[in-house]
C-alpha cells in the first residue's frame, strides 16, 4: 500500500471509531472489517443527518413558524411524513452502499482524489472543486433528466418519489424517499468526479454529508430567492410540472438546456 492509500485508511478507520466508537460498544464494530465499518457508519451516519435535519426543519417551519412560511392547507399530514420515512429508511442500507464503495476505491488508489491541500497548493484545489462541482451538476442534471425521459425508469424507479407533488405531500423527509436504485444512481456523479478530476477527499466527504442536509431543504416548499440556487421554490415547481427544473444545487443547468422555469414571487401560496 503506497503512502496515500494508507493516508486514506488512516482518514477512514478515524471516521469509523469517530462515529462508531461514540454511539456503540466496541464489541459490536471493532471485530467487523473495515468495509462492513465503514458502511456501517455511512449508514448510522445517514440516519442521523436524515432524522435530526428533517426533524429539527419540520419542528421549526410546521410549529414555531406555524403559518409564517407556509399557509396551513400547506403543511402535510403526520401520515405522509411517516411514509416518507418508511420508503427512506428502507432504502437507507442501499444509499450508504454507494459511499462505502467509493472509500473503498479511495483507499485503493483508483480515484484521483489526494490527501491533504499541500498536496497540490491551494489554487489547484480551488480549480480543481470548481470542476468537480461543475461534473456533479452536469451529471445529476442528466440523470434526474433521464428518469423522467425514459419511461421504464420513471415507472419503475421515479415514480417511488412523485407521489409526493403537491406541498402538502412534500416535507423535509420526502428528500431521500426514493427507490433504493433512484437515489443512487443521483448520487452516482459525485462518485464518477472522482475520476475525473483530482479531488480533496476530505471535501468529497463533506459535499457528501451537505446532500443529506441538502435534500431535506429543497423538498420544504419555502422559496428562499437566493439566485442562483435550485431551492425548494425551484424544486417544488419541478414536483407539480415534472418537466422543468432537473437541476442540483444551481439552476445553471436547466438555464443552459432550456428546462428552467422560475417560481413566481407568491408561488410558494397559490400552488
Amino acid at each position: 500500500m503506497d503512502d496515500y492509500s494508507q493516508k486514506f485508511l488512516e482518514e477512514t478507520s478515524f471516521y469509523n471509531r469517530l462515529l462508531l466508537g461514540a454511539l456503540l460498544p466496541s464489541r459490536a464494530w471493532e471485530p467487523l472489517p473495515h468495509f462492513l465499518q465503514t458502511w456501517l457508519r455511512n449508514y448510522i451516519g445517514g440516519s442521523l443527518i436524515y432524522f435530526v435535519s428533517g426533524f429539527l426543519w419540520c419542528f421549526y417551519i410546521y410549529y414555531l413558524k406555524r403559518n409564517v412560511y407556509l399557509p396551513k392547507d400547506a403543511i402535510p399530514s403526520t401520515k405522509s411524513m411517516l411514509l416518507q420515512i418508511s420508503v427512506a429508511m428502507k432504502a437507507m442500507p442501499w444509499y450508504s452502499a454507494l459511499p462505502t464503495v467509493s472509500e473503498y476505491m479511495v483507499e485503493n488508489g483508483w480515484t484521483r482524489c489526494f490527501p491533504r491541500i499541500n498536496d497540490v497548493s491551494w489554487f489547484a484545489y480551488l480549480v480543481y472543486l470548481m470542476v468537480y462541482n461543475v461534473i456533479v451538476e452536469f451529471g445529476i442534471y442528466w440523470m434526474h433528466r433521464e428518469l423522467h425521459d425514459i419511461k421504464p425508469l420513471y415507472k419503475h424507479l421515479h415514480a417511488t418519489h412523485h407521489i409526493y407533488n403537491k406541498q402538502n405531500t412534500l416535507s423535509p423527509f420526502a428528500g431521500l424517499a426514493f427507490h433504493p436504485l433512484d437515489g443512487i444512481l443521483q448520487a452516482l456523479p459525485h462518485v464518477i468526479a472522482l475520476f475525473l478530476v483530482p479531488t480533496h477527499f476530505k471535501m468529497h466527504m463533506l459535499l457528501i454529508f451537505i446532500e443529506g442536509i441538502w435534500t431535506a431543504n429543497i423538498h420544504d416548499c419555502i422559496h428562499a430567492k437566493l439566485w442562483p440556487v435550485m431551492g425548494a421554490g425551484y424544486h417544488t415547481i419541478h414536483h407539480v410540472t415534472y418537466r422543468h427544473n432537473y437541476g442540483h444545487f444551481t439552476i445553471w443547468m436547466d438555464w443552459m438546456f432550456g428546462t428552467l422555469l422560475h417560481p413566481k414571487d407568491d408561488e410558494s401560496k397559490k400552488m
